[in-house]
């Protein structure tokens, strides 16, 4: 595929295609109770759009390569036990989808979730056939706000960060993309739109979103 596309889209998963917050949040505070400990919303705000490791080691302080991995595989399962028959897209992302990939961007999936979850959210969702390159968080080595995940999206489609787009809910992964040289559309699914401030476009809907606003992004026809 590389080669194919003058341009790309690379969206985050939980909260932007997704309505997957609510679950994570209730996956977390089981966890995290049953270890004898709180997890607030505060919590989960702070926390939300970084890898597993990122938030344990929040939670938690010091814990060893071992008890992390545990810990992950653990909430997730519980994580995916909650969503399952309960996932659903959220407004806008499937017809900005297919607006863009009628407008001929190559489009990616750039995640911090791991790949179990990834694989389950898309086919439970149909959406797999959009996505020409998938990145969870265990093909990187540092989560957001590192542009790491963004940056091997772009390579995998074969497109030069500058090119990129990038559509986020997190302040961690706004800042991530900004790092990655990428432009960014934010939406106020989770954070609200003065959180979000560094990204090019702020949304509350990505129905509001058209393909002429992602040409403007990139100052070119696609």
């Amino acid at each position: 595929m590389k080669g194919k596309f003058k341009s790309a889209v690379i969206w985050d998963m939980d909260g932007v295609i997704a309505d997957t917050g609510p679950f994570h949040f209730a996956a977390w505070r089981e966890l995290v109770e049953g270890r004898g400990k709180h997890f607030t919303e505060a919590d989960f705000q702070h926390s939300f759009g970084r890898r597993n490791d990122d938030i344990l080691r929040y939670i938690f302080g010091t814990l060893s390569p071992e008890e992390i991995e545990a810990l992950g595989k653990k909430k997730e399962k519980i994580f995916r036990s909650k969503i399952k028959g309960s996932i659903s897209l959220l407004p806008g992302a499937l017809k900005l989808l297919g607006i863009q990939r009628r407008a001929g961007f190559g489009i990616a999936l750039a995640s911090s979730a791991p790949i179990e979850n990834v694989e389950f959210i898309l086919s439970s969702l149909g959406i797999e056939e959009y996505f020409t390159c998938v990145i969870s968080g265990g093909d990187v080595t540092k989560g957001k706000p590192d542009p790491e995940v963004f940056l091997l999206a772009a390579q995998g489609i074969g497109i030069a960060p500058g090119r990129c787009i990038v559509i986020e809910d997190a302040i961690a992964g706004v800042a991530a993309a900004k790092a990655a040289g990428m432009k960014c559309i934010a939406v106020t699914n989770s954070h609200p739109q003065e959180a979000l401030a560094k990204a090019d476009l702020v949304t509350d809907n990505l129905e509001k979103i058209s393909g002429e606003d992602l040409k403007r992004l990139l100052a070119t026809d696609c």
